[in-house]
């Protein structure tokens, strides 16, 4: 899901970022680069709490709704995704030899077979990310 972020710059100061869907999630840094990067870690973990406290998630606004609101008119927008939420079951096939190895190496984890390979996927894509930087 993707939700608007709206990142201001002031003679003098930081780029603040704020979410008009999370009143009170907001964040700066010097950079624009490091504005993005702390807007992602800043909602992801208001989401989080939200999340841990049993509150549901509200709707992304639209932009045309965002930008007609007085207070957020002199901000630029971008977009920060979040991960879904929402599980997806789906049918793979391995060689007998992977499925073991696999499920050898979800056993030490501790984890089970789906989480193993959600892991797996999820530091190759932030090694590569980490790579490309």
């Amino acid at each position: 899901m993707n939700y608007i972020a709206l990142i201001y710059k002031e003679t003098n100061s930081d780029y603040g970022v704020v979410f008009p869907d999370f009143p009170g999630c907001i964040t700066a840094a010097p950079t624009l680069e490091e504005a993005k990067s702390e807007a992602k870690e800043a909602l992801l973990g208001h989401i989080e709490v939200m999340k841990e406290i049993g509150e549901s998630l509200p709707s992304p606004s639209s932009l045309d709704e965002i930008m007609s609101e007085k207070e957020y008119r002199d901000a630029v927008a971008f977009l920060v995704e979040t991960p879904s939420s929402r599980s997806v079951r789906v049918n793979v096939t391995f060689t007998e030899e992977m499925l073991a190895i696999i499920d050898r190496r979800a056993r030490q984890c501790h984890l089970t077979r789906s989480a193993f390979l959600a892991k797996a996927a999820e530091n190759l894509h932030n090694e590569n990310s980490i790579n490309q930087n």
